[in-house]
């Protein structure tokens, strides 16, 4: 059957659950309004927080957990479409738009407008999480950027890292994790140490640690091994055990209590610049295409994904290229 023209295909969920509540539907193609942009979405990705918006399972204390139920819906999802960050081109602009034109390639964080990304066209507004996609990554790679690479960011920052610092980063193959190393040793000037599993160690070697721990084998913290920096960059690390590892002027930073503040578009210009200059590289595991969605889901829900999980939402091409690996 041929597809009317003001439909796209999205993947939508109207309850909470596992990954099988999320199905591919026909919706309204959103129109740009004025100030607006239209994305026609090459690339998105299935992120944790993806995962515990779909099954509600939210961290942190009761009240975190009622607030943000309050936000995503106390009965069912308010927001249907899930889907963080996109990369893409324009495809339209609306009235008094001057920031882009129709043919730029985008990367774009939804976080702010009610996610979205996981469909084949989003409107955004041209002063948003909106930034030129750097021409030297895939579409693929390109939409991994927004999220763990500002979260990264906004949580080293806070650990006001000076050159040669001795930074601990625990986590360090997930999505957070690896532009975390990147960022501590390539931007921040510090000795890093990657914390992950065995299968990992040469991966975050690879994206710049100056040492890596296999937790499964190695006891941490050794001895008398100090920090001026740990952070536990995916919220699994008991807060006691990372300040037995801390200098007595150190920082111990978690993910999840320290990525707050909100999105900044310069955060993202930043990032892009630093990918330009070939010092940052998002770090790919795996790649779906969006009709696929249920299975990157049950992937990512296991808890070991290895940086960014892919959806590639038009196939083909340079979406995924594995080239754009850290």
């Amino acid at each position: 059957m041929e597809r009317k023209g003001r439909l796209m295909k999205a993947i939508v969920y109207t309850e909470y659950g596992p990954p099988e509540v999320l199905h591919l539907k026909e919706i309204a193609k959103p129109t740009p309004k004025a100030g607006e942009v239209l994305i026609k979405i090459h690339a998105t990705t299935v992120t944790i927080g993806d995962t515990i918006m779909r099954s509600l399972r939210i961290p942190g204390s009761r009240w975190q957990r009622f607030f943000a139920r309050l936000y995503l819906g106390l009965r069912r999802p308010k927001r249907p479409i899930l889907g963080m960050e996109v990369s893409g081109e324009l495809e339209a602009v609306g009235k008094d738009v001057t920031r882009f034109k129709p043919g730029d390639p985008v990367i774009a964080s939804t976080f702010d407008v009610g996610f979205g990304g996981y469909a084949e066209y989003k409107c955004m507004p041209q002063d948003g999480m909106l930034v030129k996609k750097p021409a030297n990554i895939s579409y693929g790679a390109a939409a991994a950027l927004p999220g763990g690479g500002m979260t990264a960011l906004r949580c080293l920052r806070k650990g006001h890292i000076q050159p040669g610092d001795h930074v601990l980063i625990y986590g360090a193959s997930g999505s957070v994790g690896t532009y975390a190393v990147q960022l501590a040793k390539h931007h921040f000037g510090a000795h890093v140490t990657g914390v992950c599993s065995a299968t990992n160690l040469d991966r975050v070697r690879v994206l710049g640690a100056d040492r890596v721990i296999d937790y499964t084998q190695e006891a941490f913290p050794q001895n008398d091994e100090t920090y001026d920096v740990v952070f536990d960059a995916v919220g699994k690390l008991a807060a006691s055990q990372a300040k037995k590892a801390l200098k007595k002027t150190g920082v111990y930073l978690n993910v999840h209590k320290a990525s707050g503040n909100g999105e900044k578009r310069e955060d993202l210009l930043f990032l892009s610049a630093l990918i330009e200059a070939g010092k940052l590289s998002p770090a790919i595991d795996r790649c779906y295409p969006l009709e696929q969605i249920v299975e990157a889901h049950r992937y990512v829900d296991k808890g070991h994904k290895k940086g960014n999980v892919i959806i590639t939402v038009i196939p083909g091409g340079e979406t995924c290229s594995r080239r754009s690996e850290g």
